[in-house]
């Protein structure tokens, strides 16, 4: 499929009405904007269009919004006309529109949109993806022409040059296409890695590249308080986008393709997204060029610099550091940590300058009186900023784990580690060799908790968020998968029970030690049938001998009964 480079989106339709339309945003949360989408003409806001068919009980119709890009160049060009600022690129526009406060403003734009996939389907048994693409398209959403299906690998290959060839002709930016198993159960059996399918593979296209002058060096703290070299560059534009600053990784790479201050390079756009130094041009050296050195003193508070062991990265070894701390701060208030709404960068900034935020947990200790004489804070403002802060004491575990900033874990490995340790004591007293015996939890990060854990100045953060009233230890549905009668079976739903929604019914298999999966194949233990069973499961367990229940014997087989 044609890798689309627009917004992504989620749409959601119960007994063919669109109900809600989101943005994806981090896999888990994304923004409500259903009003905006209703106005994108290509979007159904009834399905089926066409036909008599009935449509899904419930589905998930999962698509990418995008500014076909004649359109884009004819609005840039209205605007240049009228004197009026012009927009970057059809992408940015793109999610810009999307996301606007006023409805109006979206529809006097001509956004589309492509469909690739769904997420929940219910009432409606398929066993491959070209079957819900098949599905899509007979519902009235639109589906790239440019999709199509292979026996092999080869043949695949062979795809991809012809997509390099026709793809700049495109009405619409992309930057690669993706490959995907078309089986259900194949794809089942393959599983991810974090939000990463192993079944789907992004394969891109060579980068746009630019050549212009390395200005200067500058460095970056990061919130773990590494310091993060970049090019500082003569403006260039490149794939539509003027750049200024690029990523140089860290100071090996830098020597190793022997970068220097003043050299004229060449540069690209990562993925289409993240401008990076690829090389100098060597030619044009003039013997004026000066190598780079890594500060001995911390930009942001001139405190020492250290590299730690082997790694590549250098650290400042200030736990205080005004950046570190801003960008800590960030990290803590973020969507896929505790998700304060209204709390940005720029506040961040004004509140460190201030005084007022030492670390992430002087947020809980923020009052009024503290905020309605700041530029911006207001009554309203200050009363839902409050509000904000409050509610976020009450998060699952694992946004508190991602919140703490522990380094190498993320949202993933957060998740996991509540779904092991019921609380931040317990992960707090967890040895290496506890960790290690984490599935999905390697040396390196076990380490990385232990030392974090270790460290005085973090107990006592802790304790301030514990006295602060932060929740601390997991909800229900946070807990560890479960040893019980159904332990190592793996359990398929179909149809309508009498008693249990599908969800209330998984969770019960998981509380008993169960799995619950999508599709039948050979390792499926048992399929739970209820009313207007799906066809294809039926038919698939018949064929492998699958054990076939209903709800009482569900229950009864939870209490070792069956």
């Amino acid at each position: 499929e044609p890798k689309v480079d627009g917004l992504a989106v989620s749409l959601t339709y119960e007994n063919g009405v669109l109900v809600t339309g989101a943005t994806r945003g981090d896999g888990f949360i994304g923004e409500d904007v259903t009003p905006n989408l209703k106005t994108i003409r290509a979007i159904p806001l009834r399905i089926p269009v066409e036909g008599k068919k009935k449509p899904p009980r419930l589905v998930e119709v999962r698509g990418e919004v995008y500014f076909p890009k004649k359109d884009f160049e004819a609005m840039n060009k209205r605007l240049a006309t009228a004197g009026e600022r012009t927009f970057a690129n059809p992408r940015n526009t793109a999610a810009g529109t999307v996301r606007q406060k006023n409805s109006a403003i979206t529809a006097s734009r001509p956004l589309t949109i492509y469909v690739y996939g769904v997420g929940n389907l219910e009432g409606t048994e398929l066993d491959t993806h070209w079957e819900v693409l098949d599905l899509l398209r007979e519902m009235g959403f639109r589906v790239s022409p440019d999709t199509s299906r292979y026996k092999d690998l080869e043949s695949v290959q062979t795809a991809y040059e012809k997509f390099m060839k026709r793809y700049k002709d495109w009405d619409y930016e992309a930057d690669g296409m993706v490959v995907k198993v078309n089986s259900f159960v194949q794809q089942e059996a393959l599983g991810a890695v974090g939000h990463a399918p192993r079944w789907a593979i992004a394969y891109k296209f060579p980068a746009e590249e630019g050549v212009t002058k390395l200005v200067d060096i500058g460095i970056n703290v990061g919130r773990t308080g590494t310091l993060n070299p970049y090019a500082i560059l003569e403006p260039v534009r490149v794939g539509g986008v003027t750049i200024t600053t690029a990523t140089l990784h860290n100071l090996d790479d830098i020597r190793r393709k022997d970068i220097r201050i003043g050299d004229t390079v060449v540069l690209k756009r990562a993925g289409e997204v993240i401008p990076q130094v690829m090389r100098p041009v060597l030619e044009l050296r003039t013997g004026k060029e000066r190598n780079f050195r890594m500060p001995k003193k911390c930009p942001e508070c001139g405190e020492p610099v250290s590299r730690l062991g082997e790694e590549v990265m250098y650290y400042c070894t200030n736990p205080a550091c005004p950046a570190q701390l801003v960008r800590n701060i960030e990290h803590f208030v973020s969507k896929g940590a505790m998700d304060i709404e209204g709390f940005g960068t720029r506040q961040t900034e004004k509140f460190v300058e201030l005084g007022l935020l030492k670390d992430a947990a002087d947020l809980y200790y923020l009052e009024a009186k503290d905020l309605l004489n700041l530029e911006g804070f207001a009554e309203k403002a200050t009363e839902n900023l409050l509000e904000s802060i409050a509610a976020s004491k009450d998060r699952p575990l694992w946004r508190l784990i991602t919140a703490l900033g522990i380094r190498h874990v993320g949202s993933t490995f957060a998740q996991t580690l509540s779904r092991h340790f019921a609380s931040i004591d317990d992960l707090m007293r967890a040895s290496e060799d506890d960790l290690l015996r984490v599935e999905g939890i390697g040396p390196e990060i076990a380490k990385s908790i232990v030392l974090w854990f270790s460290q005085p100045r973090n107990r006592r953060y802790i304790e301030k968020l514990r006295k602060a009233g932060v929740q601390m230890t997991r909800k229900k549905e946070e807990a560890a998968p479960v040893t019980g009668t159904f332990s190592g079976m793996t359990f398929v739903i179909t149809g309508t029970l009498p008693t249990m929604s599908r969800e209330v019914a998984a969770r019960f298999i998981e509380e008993h030690g169960g799995k619950v999966v999508g599709s039948i194949s050979k390792n499926t233990d048992y399929l739970v049938l209820g009313a207007e069973p799906g066809t294809t499961k039926f038919s698939k367990a018949q064929e492998l001998g699958i054990k076939m229940i209903d709800e009482k014997q569900l229950q009864r087989l939870a209490e070792g009964k069956g």
